[in-house]
């Protein structure tokens, strides 16, 4: 989801697949008083350029954040807002890792592994920031993971390369883990990780070899999801499930190696807005997609020559 805003104007750019999969999200955002157009749409010029392309796509959050820096550029007053992948961004979400540091040091824990999703990496970077710092200073030893949709799968199978951000080529290009801006995922239900890339701060740690990555196919992640709420009462938005997934495989691990390992992982939502992926779990009608080599190199065979 991308937005810019003028006022009380504010107008959301909803990644077409979710405005169909979350309609109550939708509601309660049209609540706020804001108005929803499912990206990508004939609205802007890039969308409709898109949807030339692309013709039926179910849309990326590469193609929202082109339509709404379209009409923030265009017109006066209005400004853009993006919820993750830039650096500012993710120091401004590490407030997450800080406060987990702060009760874990309460409690006289000393953490193993540290687990996040990451789809353009804010939740991830945000959590595991902090704990990268002392890393880099020699102060600690943690295994890092960060837990990626094997249908969008930026890390596990794409390049570290100069890429646009959006999937209209109209932001600036940045270095980063890519499948290739021209890349749109499966109308799965990963949600906010459906991202073509990666942050830059994350892709230059992760290629330093600084933490690792995994890559999960949705009807796994769900399985774990339903793990965790029978367990914990809570029900996990399915973003948050990939990090659920890693962990429970990690404590699994232990299991069978004897091991005692404190696994610390960041719920970073509730799926109460995300009920019809639940159904079609539920149901036995979620299917897995996982993109071929071909469909990869189609994209990154776009990216731009730098």
């Amino acid at each position: 989801m991308a937005c810019q805003y003028f006022g009380l104007d504010l107008k959301v750019f909803m990644v077409k697949c979710s405005y169909e999969q979350k309609p109550f999200r939708r509601e309660v955002i049209r609540t706020y008083g804001a108005s929803i157009i499912p990206s990508p749409s004939d609205t802007t010029q890039v969308g409709r350029k898109i949807l030339a392309e692309f013709p039926g796509t179910t849309g990326s959050l590469g193609c929202a954040i082109s339509e709404a820096v379209e009409v923030a550029v265009t017109n006066e007053g209005y400004r853009y807002e993006l919820g993750s992948v830039l650096n500012q961004v993710l120091l401004h979400q590490s407030v997450i890792g800080l406060e987990v540091q702060a009760a874990l040091k309460k409690y006289g824990i000393k953490p193993d592994i540290l687990i996040g999703c990451t789809g353009g990496g804010s939740n991830l970077g945000g959590f595991a920031a902090p704990f990268l710092g002392e890393v880099l200073r020699g102060e600690a030893n943690y295994k890092i993971i960060g837990a990626e949709p094997a249908s969008c799968p930026s890390f596990t199978r794409g390049v570290y390369a100069y890429d646009f951000c959006d999937t209209g080529c109209i932001c600036p290009l940045a270095k980063m883990y890519t499948i290739g801006s021209q890349f749109i995922p499966s109308a799965n239900h990963a949600g906010g990780l459906r991202f073509h890339g990666m942050s830059p701060i994350l892709s230059e740690l992760y290629d330093e070899g600084l933490f690792e990555a995994r890559a999960y196919e949705q009807t796994a992640v769900f399985e774990a999801a339903e793990i965790f709420a029978r367990a914990e009462g809570t029900l996990p938005a399915p973003e948050s499930s990939h990090a659920i997934r890693a962990a429970i495989d990690e404590a699994l691990k232990c299991k069978e190696t004897g091991e005692e390992k404190v696994i610390v992982f960041n719920l970073s939502g509730t799926g109460y807005f995300d009920l019809y992926a639940y159904k079609a779990f539920n149901d036995g009608t979620m299917s897995d997609y996982i993109p071929t080599d071909e469909e990869i190199k189609a994209a990154l065979d776009k990216l731009p020559k730098v």
